[in-house]
């Protein structure tokens, strides 16, 4: 392994060590000792949850190519997988707030751990049951878990501030180290003990049943609209009306489509864009690399929400412009630096170090959003129907990456670079307009525009 990985490496985690061991009195929120016991209860169920995503990851498409599949059958197993959770996962997610997020959350344990189950058989059809699975297991993990805490943390009078510290701790957990320690135990399972690619799931199947086992024991259920006689197509309604209602929730519904469908964007070209001519890259080492960049950003995004200045609005628009022009490094690098001489299995090239660099720096802008937008969404998007309008966010979201994964082949690396950056930069210019109205006084609450007409009805008639 080159000397340029482990310096990168290296860098981010003295980085990351000084961010988490210097903090001060302005970086740490006083709580209290029921809080931090809520706080962490959450945390542990939370990093199971994402642990039992992390394991399969890596190993998903390598599983399908052992059992004799080629890319355009693995390419249709994909989108099967984000249809599914445009689909079916926006319905079961919606039905957290009707039929409680504690159950929508105990479903997530049990469709993911039969999507796992699925990954035993190599029939084509069974293997597209399991993407259809975990299509609406997605759906639950970026939906039921935030609703659930949101409710559950006001229904028991903590402070608002303090949820971000939940955010911030469960991004930098969840979506860092648990990250790179489920990548390192896969890798073990897989290439040290020579279990196979389907290990990785038999051992994300047993830990997502302990954090079921803890869910069931120690959370109590909670609900989004109180309504007993609301069917499912009056929710989406209720929910589509609040989104148009509401200028605030609209963009940021606009803000998380752009910047997850450039992410998952990402995630597909990332490894083409490094080893352009079939180089020898480390993939495991730089994912975790990755991971180690999203948890300085989680850490940084913790300093900056622990303090009320500057505002989470605010310091958004740096961090999609950032994001931005991070990802227009290969289009640029393209333009404007001699290729050098590529040798099919050598090291990677110059062009592809500062890529790389690049590409973390993207990863650290993307450990600043989750938490950002964790908060941003608790303070926006109203309780009656939480889950479902998070569940419509994702429409847009879905129909994005398939399109990409349909299309992978029809345009250059570069060129789908490029489209990313300019939906990052347009993304900028919506959080500046949320940052803008957000400041003004709230004029009214948050009403369905059915009770509104309603309302004016009746005064009109008066």
């Amino acid at each position: 392994m080159e000397l340029f990985y482990y310096l990168v490496f290296g860098g981010l985690s003295a980085v990351v060590f000084v961010l988490e061991f210097s903090k001060s009195n302005k970086d740490r929120v006083n709580t209290s000792s029921a809080f931090n016991a809520f706080k962490n209860n959450y945390l542990v169920v939370y990093s199971l949850m994402m642990a039992g995503d992390w394991l399969q990851g890596p190993y998903v498409y390598y599983l399908y190519t052992t059992y004799g599949y080629g890319k355009g059958d693995i390419g249709q197993l994909f989108i099967a997988g984000f249809g599914s959770s445009m689909l079916f996962g926006t319905i079961v997610g919606s039905l957290a707030d009707k039929q409680g997020r504690k159950r929508a959350c105990v479903t997530y344990c049990i469709t993911y751990v039969l999507s796992c189950l699925t990954k035993h058989s190599p029939q084509y059809k069974v293997l597209l049951l399991g993407r259809v699975l975990g299509g609406i297991s997605t759906s639950l993990l970026f939906s039921a878990f935030e609703s659930w805490l949101v409710a559950e943390h006001f229904k028991r009078g903590f402070d608002q501030q303090w949820l971000s510290l939940t955010f911030s701790k469960a991004i930098f957990l969840g979506n860092g180290l648990i990250a790179i320690l489920s990548g390192l135990f896969g890798n073990l399972l897989v290439d040290f003990f020579n279990l196979g690619p389907v290990s990785p799931f038999d051992a994300a199947a047993c830990i997502l049943a302990i954090g079921m086992a803890i869910i069931l024991s120690s959370w109590s259920e909670n609900y989004g609209d109180p309504s007993e006689n609301k069917d499912l197509p009056a929710q989406f309604k209720a929910a589509a009306l609040a989104i148009a209602a509401d200028e605030k929730i609209a963009l940021l519904g606009a803000i998380q489509s752009l910047f997850e469908g450039s992410m998952y964007t990402f995630v597909f070209l990332w490894t083409p864009a490094l080893s352009p001519n079939d180089e020898d890259i480390p993939h495991g080492f730089i994912f975790a690399t990755f991971m180690l960049a999203s948890m300085l950003g989680s850490s940084f995004a913790s300093r900056l929400m622990a303090r009320n200045t500057p505002r989470v609005e605010s310091y958004m628009q740096i961090v999609f412009v950032v994001s931005s022009a991070s990802l227009l490094l290969p289009l640029v690098s393209t333009l404007f630096v001699a290729p050098s001489e590529a040798t099919v299995g050598g090291g990677i090239s110059f062009i592809g170090c500062v890529q790389l660099l690049g590409f973390c720096t993207f990863e650290s802008c993307v450990g600043i959003f989750w938490p950002s937008i964790m908060k941003m969404r608790s303070q926006y998007i109203p309780e009656e129907a939480r889950s479902t309008i998070m569940n419509f966010f994702r429409i847009p979201l879905n129909i994005f990456v398939c399109i990409v994964l349909y299309n992978v082949d029809a345009f250059p690396i570069t060129i789908m670079f490029g489209m990313c950056s300019i939906f990052l930069f347009v993304a900028s210019i919506l959080q500046r307009r949320l940052c803008v109205i957000s400041e003004k006084p709230k004029s009214q609450d948050w009403t369905p525009l059915t009770e509104r007409d309603a309302d004016d009805e009746q005064q009109s008639d008066a």
